[in-house]
């Protein structure tokens, strides 16, 4: 089984680490680091490099497609044609189309959530909407047909064991959860803004939009609602 696990700059770490630490334990598993050309990539930190392994080209019929999310970069990547051109034409043959946190908005962009259920990150399920899915802002992982999306981060994790499960069955993910040692017992209770408090979630949007902020994105969101409203357009006079 091939899964092709998207990286790009900017992106955040954990959401392809995290279930690519358990999707690689499935039965004959192949994984690959697909982005547009193999080499290394800087992550959202501007210290940790992820490397691509294949290019888009070279994984035409992946099994698995799983998109990761990106504070910095999310904006970028919507925009980035090479990329959404990929998703649209691998996701006709995939089993399963996926992606964690910001990852949902680049499926968006390529026209796969349109009119379906999806998830993301707890600050972007606006964006998520203007984007033509229906948000579902209190679940963690949201199934429609074979496209599974997951919150933020973290939930990369769950996902991957929500997979496992799906395909290799029950007995094989809880052998996965138990040789990673997966049992969350965080600290504190503040994962989901149903859970913190106000003054959490303010300075948690402030870290969001510090980190956020990159003129490069301001200029790629013209860009992808230009993008969107041409493709209504030509479907709606019959030349798509």
């Amino acid at each position: 089984m091939q899964i092709a696990i998207v990286l790009y700059p900017g992106m955040t770490a954990l959401d392809a680490v995290g279930p690519y630490e358990v999707l690689r334990l499935l039965p004959d598993a192949e994984v690959r680091f697909v982005g547009a050309a193999p080499g290394p990539v800087v992550t959202d930190s501007g210290v940790l490099f992820l490397g691509v392994t294949h290019s888009y080209p070279e994984t035409p019929n992946p099994d698995i497609v799983l998109v990761p999310g990106s504070g910095p970069r999310t904006a970028t990547e919507m925009a980035d044609q090479q990329l959404t051109d990929w998703l649209r034409r691998v996701h006709e043959t995939t089993r399963w189309t996926t992606s964690v946190c910001t990852g949902s908005m680049i499926l968006a962009a390529a026209g796969l959530l349109d009119g379906l259920p999806a998830t993301t990150h707890w600050a972007v399920q606006p964006g998520l909407a203007a984007m033509g899915a229906k948000p579902q802002r209190a679940q963690r992982i949201v199934r429609a047909g074979k496209i599974v999306t997951a919150a933020g981060v973290a939930a990369g994790i769950d996902l991957g064991l929500w997979l496992v499960g799906e395909i290799a069955g029950r007995q094989h993910a809880e052998m996965v959860q138990l040789f990673i040692e997966y049992d969350p017992q965080p600290p504190y209770d503040a994962g989901h803004p149903s859970k913190a408090s106000k003054t959490v979630i303010d300075h948690a949007k402030t870290l969001l939009r510090r980190q956020a902020f990159n003129p490069s994105e301001l200029r790629a969101i013209p860009t992808i609602a230009w993008q969107r409203a041409l493709k209504k357009f030509r479907t709606r006079k019959g030349l798509a």
